[in-house]
């Protein structure tokens, strides 16, 4: 199974086939065409007198001191040296490998000037599996990612490291072992491989897979909730989602529905005198379809920007070249705080359930132990939960609302997105523990509701925790079990659909 680089339209499920593997990336005769002309265009303007910016001008202020073609090459390198400045731990080698991915991908669009062999190299790195090491702060996310597309592309001109196993090794002396020369860079090469928002782009990626998951997970969380608290299914109804159509919403509902389908346990009490169920149970279709609205939109955004050019300057034709912003990573930026709000918000009402399993209300013990006193039962997870709600609560204040000027006042207004993409990810991270515990709960509670059967759904996955959790009868350390349910989320053991 192909992929055409610069011709066919890259998606998130064909992103992570290429870094799998399980997909080839190729490049058709007509992209390499058009590549080929972009450069032959390039080449004409170094060995005119026409000023150009990035092809033979320097960069940021220095835009106005014209470079004569014998320093093209030097520059170029420079300007990859020089920018190279990320500090901090690496990013995970997978985001390396998708940076790669989508910054081929836009080159392969024809509009960069760079040369066919530097695309080829960068190929043969993902293929190949060398990887650079990345490292994850340093990107304003305007002029695009510079700091750490710098030090994604050092190794192809023999600086910079790669990732061997789980070693960092010298970019020259991988390259030796491959039999590689360093490539030296000719005009506009190091400005086209530094320019663009492939890092926030990465982030964006990385966390779409993720929260897309958790969005699945949060509704089978909240079923199995609702199951052990012996809710109602009446707020789940379609007519009364149909008067309120929001997409997520009436998704959400649907698969309320779904998960609760054919419930022994939920007929058992239909006819109790209970009026309504408290809101963590009950609008878990408003809130939880709100956060998979965010999740479309930030989709939706990611897709285009997959197939965008953003490098600086556009070469359309020899006659028209284009200074212009498309590096600037303020339209994921903004989207990725809004997913971030998002995602924090899918912890807090999970975390709330928690609190719910753990009043001792409609036949469930307090603390979910039948032996309160000597035994604290369950009740110290929900501090770590609450815990990880406020964490989340703090990283989303939005980057996207700031801006420090670079570049002596040329870049007077930058995006932060790769920090919005970073923070993004970190409260991903911090929901995954956080489900954990509430399925943790969910399945506890389940044990006092007798001999009654959920939905097929809700007993698998009660049965895929209980083959990893035994239920708590007395207290014992609980640190094995929270481990084992989080790597049961972060693996995506569970069936959500």
């Amino acid at each position: 199974m192909n992929f055409n680089f610069g011709s066919e339209k890259l998606t998130l499920k064909k992103v992570m086939q290429l870094a799998e593997g399980t997909r080839a990336g190729i490049l058709l005769s007509e992209v390499i065409t058009g590549i080929q002309k972009n450069n032959e265009i390039v080449q004409k303007i170094v060995h005119s007198k026409r000023a150009v910016y990035g092809i033979n001008t320097g960069f940021g202020p220095l835009c106005d001191t014209l470079i004569s073609a014998k320093e093209t090459s030097t520059l170029q390198r420079n300007l990859l040296i020089t920018h190279a400045v990320g500090v901090g731990k690496p990013i995970d080698k997978k985001l390396s490998k998708i940076m790669m991915i989508c910054k081929v991908h836009a080159l392969c669009r024809g509009y960069s000037g760079i040369r066919l062999k530097v695309i080829k190299r960068i190929l043969y790195c993902i293929v190949n599996d060398l990887l650079p090491v990345v490292p994850e702060q340093g990107s304003v996310g305007a002029s695009g990612d510079l700091a750490p597309l710098s030090h994604l592309f050092l190794p192809l001109i023999g600086e910079g490291e790669f990732w061997v196993n789980d070693k960092i090794i010298a970019a020259k002396k991988v390259l030796s072992q491959h039999n590689l020369k360093p490539i030296v860079l000719e005009a506009k090469e190091g400005l086209a491989l530094i320019n663009g928002t492939q890092f926030i782009l990465a982030h964006t990626l990385i966390g779409l897979e993720k929260m897309g998951y958790l969005l699945n997970l949060a509704d089978v969380a909240g079923a199995m909730s609702l199951e052990g608290f012996q809710g109602s299914a009446a707020p789940f109804k379609s007519a009364l989602h149909k008067i309120r159509p929001f997409k997520g919403s009436q998704k959400v509902a649907k698969r309320m529905r779904l998960l609760l389908k054919d419930s022994e346990n939920l007929n058992a009490h239909k006819d109790c005198d209970r009026v309504q169920d408290p809101y963590s149970i009950r609008c878990i279709p408003q809130v939880h379809g709100a956060s998979r609205n965010t999740f479309y939109h930030l989709k939706e955004l990611a897709t285009i920007e997959l197939n965008a050019v953003t490098d600086n300057p556009i070469i359309l034709s020899e006659s028209e070249i284009i200074s212009g912003g498309n590096f600037h990573g303020q339209p994921l930026a903004m989207a990725l705080d809004y997913a971030s709000v998002a995602s924090s918000e899918l912890g807090n009402i999970s975390d709330r359930r928690c609190y719910l399993l753990l009043e001792g209300k409609y036949g469930l013990p307090r603390l979910l132990t039948e032996k309160g006193g000597v035994n604290s039962g369950f009740m110290i997870p929900q501090y770590t939960t609450a815990a990880l709600v406020t964490e989340n609560k703090s990283l989303c204040f939005p980057p996207s609302a700031d801006s420090i000027p670079t570049s002596l006042g040329q870049e007077d207004h930058v995006s932060m997105g790769s920090i919005s993409g970073r923070k993004f990810n970190q409260i991903l991270g911090n929901l995954e523990k956080i489900l954990a515990v509430e399925l943790m709960y969910a399945a506890q509670a389940l044990e006092f509701r007798g001999s009654h059967k959920c939905s097929a759904i809700i007993e698998k996955n009660h049965l895929l925790i209980r083959s990893k959790v035994p239920k708590l009868e007395e207290d014992r350390l609980l640190k094995n079990d929270i481990h084992s349910m989080i790597k049961m989320v972060t693996n995506q053991s569970f069936t959500v659909k």
